[in-house]
């Protein structure tokens, strides 16, 4: 749905999605490719990673729900709350993904060190059951924050947030529906 919003709403309501972009990009993937080279001699800078993501992901979560609670207030933008609202819930999604990851990792590693599992049915296990699927939602969350970017600077907000959120002094410029047939000229 395209709104009537100022140029400082659009501004403000694309800084979760560049957050949590540079979070998903430069940190998850630039990050650990950069230090993955290190860590056969230094494993340290790879910590690097998940500390910046739990900085990066806890901004966003804090910055939402309190943005939630002014917006609740009208202390704050309402298009700037829902677009909060959609990084927020996204992170909370990444960080039960990587918290699912984690736990399969670690019944692999016990596996290892106390079941006597073979090493390779755990890596494979491992590869398969969390990395893939890790950068496979990486992927796919890179490609829905660029979207919600564009759409914070257009101006858009998809239909489920306003349904989730009601703004009735919400100025409604156009309806975007893609069951309306198109018109022959």
């Amino acid at each position: 749905m395209l709104l009537d919003v100022s140029d400082e709403e659009k501004k403000k309501a694309k800084l979760p999605h560049d957050l949590f972009l540079v979070n998903l990009i430069g940190n998850h993937i630039l990050t650990f490719v950069a230090t993955l080279g290190l860590a056969t001699s230094w494993a340290w800078p790879m910590l690097t990673v998940p500390i910046v993501s739990v900085v990066i992901l806890g901004i966003i979560i804090r910055k939402g729900t309190l943005i939630r609670k002014k917006a609740s207030r009208q202390e704050a933008s309402w298009y700037v709350m829902c677009h909060w609202q959609i990084a927020l819930r996204r992170s909370l999604f990444f960080i039960k993904m990587i918290l699912l990851i984690s736990t399969i990792a670690a019944i692999g590693v016990y596996g290892i060190t106390n079941l006597g599992w073979m090493k390779e049915a755990v890596f494979a296990l491992i590869g398969g059951v969390c990395i893939l699927p890790v950068m496979v939602t990486t992927l796919v969350l890179i490609i829905m924050e660029s979207d919600a970017l564009h759409q914070a600077g257009e101006g858009k907000l998809p239909d489920n947030m306003i349904d989730l959120y009601p703004n009735p002094d919400a100025k409604v410029i156009e309806t975007m529906q893609a069951d309306q047939p198109e018109t022959e000229s």
